[in-house]
């Protein structure tokens, strides 16, 4: 047709399943695009999880200025990053964030194409996202992780987070 009307909803969740913070951006916007990482990780700090469309030197610098910690699996042409065990198992545990999507999708209803104003489409993700926060068993990186690296984990002054 030689037009696109999408969307693209990004979110940071923590261990727990929660949503930290997400954003609402157009469908064409690229996923490392600095407006909107530096909208959604305004409060947030520690170690933030991500896959290889999130890897660029600009946001990284940008992101560790702002006491965060951004860690990702590095592309076939790349060298490679020296990265502990826990930061090795916390990066193959991303799947969760995956999870969180197909809820929000499948079981919250949030992939709708036949919206009739923006504001019926705004309600529908505000919704979804609502209601999922009501969830009571969400998708988490399961305890025995958890004991086994306290100083992540416990610390009051790191967070994780997982972003898609």
């Amino acid at each position: 047709m030689g037009w696109f009307f999408g969307f693209k909803l990004h979110l940071i969740i923590n261990d727990k399943g929660e949503i930290l913070s997400f954003y609402l951006s157009k469908g064409n916007v690229d996923d490392r695009d600095i407006k909107a990482i530096t909208n959604m990780t305004k409060e947030i700090f520690g170690k933030l999880f991500g896959d290889k469309g999130y890897i660029s030197k600009a946001l990284s610098d940008l992101l560790f200025g702002d006491g965060i910690q951004l860690i990702t699996n590095v592309r076939k042409n790349m060298k490679s990053k020296a990265l502990s065990n826990e930061e090795k198992l916390l990066l193959r545990k991303r799947s969760v964030i995956e999870t969180v999507n197909d809820e929000l999708k499948n079981i919250c209803q949030l992939e709708h194409t036949r919206h009739r104003s923006i504001s019926g489409f705004l309600l529908n993700i505000m919704g979804a996202i609502a209601a999922y926060s009501f969830f009571p068993k969400k998708p988490s990186i399961k305890k025995d992780i958890e004991e086994t690296n306290p100083k992540i984990i416990a610390s009051d002054k790191q967070q994780l987070a997982l972003v898609a």
